[in-house]
Order: C-alpha cells, then sequence, then structure tokens
C-alpha cells in the first residue's frame, strides 16, 4: 500500500511544528512543570495541573507527527498535471444552481491546518474533481443530495485569485487552543481507493 500524499508545501509546515515543539515548546513546559511540582501539593496546584496535562498533549503531538512524517508521501508538481485536477491543484468552481463561486486547493488530509479553502483528497468534492479539465462538470455528492460544479480555473503555482490563509500550526496558536486540537485520521482502507483513483486520473 502506497504512502499518504503531501504537498511539500504541507510536509515543510508539519516538520516546522515538530521541530518548534521538541526543541523549543517542550523544554518550556517541562521547566513550568518541575516549577509547580516543587511548590507541594499537586492535587491543589492549578500550574502542575494546566502544564502537565498541555505536556501530555505536546507529547502525543510528537509522537503523531514523527509517525505521520515517516509514512508520508510527499508529491511535487509534475508537468502531467497542467489543464486537469490533480493533487495540489488551486482550482476554481462555480455552482449550477446559484453560480456561487469556490476557490480550493486540494490537499492531504494533514495539511489543511483549519484553512477554509483547503480540502482533503478523500473529500467528496476532491474526488469528484479528480481529472476534471476546465469547462468540464462535476457531480458532488452530498448529505442533501447531488450538486453540479463547473470548473473554471485550474493552477498549480499559486495564481492571484486564489486567497493564501494563515495555516494554524501549533506555531501560531496559544496554548489553550492547542489542548483542544483534534487529529483526525482517514481510514486505511479509503486512503488506498483515493491513491489508485488518483494514480488512474494520472495515467489518463
Amino acid at each position: 500500500m502506497g504512502k499518504p500524499y503531501i504537498t511539500r508545501q504541507g510536509y515543510d509546515l508539519l516538520h516546522e511544528e515538530l521541530t518548534f515543539l521538541w526543541e523549543v515548546k517542550r523544554p518550556d513546559v517541562t521547566q513550568k512543570v518541575s516549577w509547580a511540582a516543587s511548590l507541594g501539593d499537586r492535587s491543589e496546584n492549578a500550574d502542575y495541573q494546566y502544564n502537565k496535562r498541555l505536556l501530555a498533549q505536546i507529547d502525543r503531538r510528537i509522537r503523531y507527527l514523527r509517525t505521520c512524517l515517516n509514512k508520508l508521501q510527499v508529491v511535487d508538481y509534475n508537468k502531467q498535471q497542467d489543464g486537469k485536477v490533480f493533487f495540489g491543484a488551486y482550482v476554481e468552481i462555480e455552482a449550477d444552481d446559484n453560480e456561487q463561486i469556490l476557490r480550493i486547493r486540494i490537499v492531504g488530509s494533514d495539511e489543511i491546518f483549519s484553512r477554509d479553502n483547503y480540502i482533503s483528497i478523500d473529500s467528496p468534492m476532491a474526488k469528484a474533481l479528480l481529472g476534471k479539465a476546465e469547462g468540464d462538470d462535476a457531480v458532488v455528492n452530498t448529505p442533501k443530495g447531488q450538486r453540479l460544479w463547473y470548473v473554471n480555473k485550474i493552477a498549480y503555482k499559486k495564481p492571484d485569485w486564489f486567497e493564501e490563509l494563515e495555516p494554524q500550526t501549533f506555531v501560531k496558536q496559544d496554548d489553550n487552543a492547542f489542548l483542544e486540537l483534534q487529529i483526525e485520521e482517514v481510514d486505511e482502507t479509503d486512503v488506498k481507493k483515493i491513491q489508485m483513483d488518483y494514480l488512474k486520473a494520472l495515467a489518463k
């Protein structure tokens, strides 16, 4: 089974987060835990309890990132992708029913970082768009039924019409936000199917 995909930009962001957590944040929080523990009764010590919880979350995230980075496959731009929607593409689409315009980028599930205009390759929208060219239409299955979208524009270098939102990695978050961080994983069966669909479309 192949490795899950990630863009070069996404891989670098994950690596940056891991370096920050291991070399900067973890030592800082560890020092705070030791200091709070030295004050006495830990059960009544709010600083100790808070930082101990934060340290556990940091260690969990570090373990996840180390495992994740070893499993991911970086997908760089290839000229064969030109003119069609593949992994890493910036796409402008227009809804048939109300002419709504969406400008999105198709990436791996580990690199969305809370950006609304980044979608995972395993999403219904990405699956429907895969292999489409400008002018093609795509039927997207949603909980409310099918919806038809037209492909207006495709790019692989960030175009002027795409707004690049700030990624919400731990480097950009405060401690409270990090404590609420949820790590989503994709089922291995779904990942395999997504990869097969991608490779089939690339071969066309």
